[in-house]
């Protein structure tokens, strides 16, 4: 069972930054997908980004390509979302979750962060 825990959400202006970190235990951090995820007030959960076990290969939604960057610390175990260039449809809820090899669906999730953006 992995435990997963959010941190680094807040208020900042549009055009800001925010470093979203989500620290794991209880499992062998090294062999999940990772991916962070978000829920706009009224809207559908939607995915963000996601990087391998090995962190060498990362995907992006195009909603934020180019503005975000995730990582991951198997040493730590942690993985970070990097959050640049922050526009007030960036507010949301964003989630931490892990998939294990071979899964199709994430199986852990985080209990999220407020992120929210001003315009």
């Amino acid at each position: 069972q992995v435990q997963l825990v959010e941190s680094g959400g807040g208020l900042v202006q549009a055009g800001g930054s925010l470093r979203l970190s989500c620290a794991a235990s209880g499992g062998t951090f090294s062999s999940y997908v990772m991916g962070w995820f978000r829920r706009a007030p009224g809207k559908e959960r939607e995915f963000v980004a996601r990087i391998s076990w090995s962190g060498g290969t990362t995907y992006y939604s195009d909603s934020v390509k180019g503005r975000f960057t995730i990582s991951r610390d198997n040493a730590k175990n942690t993985v970070n979302l990097q959050m640049n260039s922050l526009k007030p449809e960036d507010t949301a809820v964003y989630y931490c979750a892990a998939r294990a090899r071979g899964e199709v669906e994430y199986n852990y999730w985080g209990q999220g962060t407020q992120v929210t953006v001003s315009s």
